[in-house]
């Protein structure tokens, strides 16, 4: 079972005081990435159940934000063993060839209230594209959350060829959806700061 850390810093007070909270521990019962494709015009729903991610984010300095997320792809579940056991195929993601996906943020932008944009390199099948996410950030108790979703050509990647390749059949978009939730950090934590690694945690 894969583990992972969230590092998450968010100033949370006006500009000016320096005070900030800083949220290091995911919740991985609440933290989700999940999708939604298109089979002869109907939505159809998943998810990934394994996922690490290592996120530094400061609302109040965009432009100091990293992010790095990886999927398993072996993780995929639509409720199908069938739709499974053909998904992780050669035609599709190759999964003993290429057994994960990966996002590497190069930069966020604030649009405004608790809308944010993160831009990015999504390597999926050995192939590299650019994409961007617009997401929210907010608070809901004393946890943070995350929440966004941006589209995908299966295309692209070389995701369902063969017969597959027809979008009449399986849309070449999908929504791929995601939501992050973090307890703050403890207050007693050196500079509060935890080392990368420093208690990971993993979704079941």
């Amino acid at each position: 079972m894969r583990r992972f850390t969230l590092l998450l810093c968010a100033t949370l007070l006006p500009a000016g005081q320096a005070l900030a909270t800083q949220f290091d521990r995911i919740l991985p019962a609440q933290s989700q990435v999940s999708f939604v494709s298109r089979q002869m015009g109907v939505p159809v729903q998943g998810e990934f159940r394994r996922f690490n991610a290592l996120i530094a984010f400061d609302p109040a300095r965009p432009d100091t934000a990293q992010a790095t997320l990886e999927v398993e792809l072996a993780s995929f579940d639509m409720g199908s063993r069938e739709v499974y056991d053909e998904v992780v195929s050669r035609n599709w993601f190759d999964v003993r060839q290429h057994p994960t996906a990966r996002f590497v943020a190069t930069g966020l932008r604030h649009l405004g209230g608790e809308r944010y944009e993160v831009r990015g390199q999504m390597t999926l099948k050995g192939r590299t594209r650019e994409v961007v996410a617009p997401f929210t950030y907010r608070l809901q108790g004393r946890n943070a959350v995350l929440e966004g979703a941006f589209p995908l050509k299966r295309l692209d990647y070389g995701i369902g060829t063969g017969p597959w390749g027809d979008t009449s059949i399986v849309a070449d978009e999908v929504q791929v959806r995601f939501r992050f939730v973090a307890a703050e950090a403890a207050a007693d934590a050196p500079g509060r700061t935890p080392a990368p690694g420093a208690r990971p945690a993993a979704k079941p």
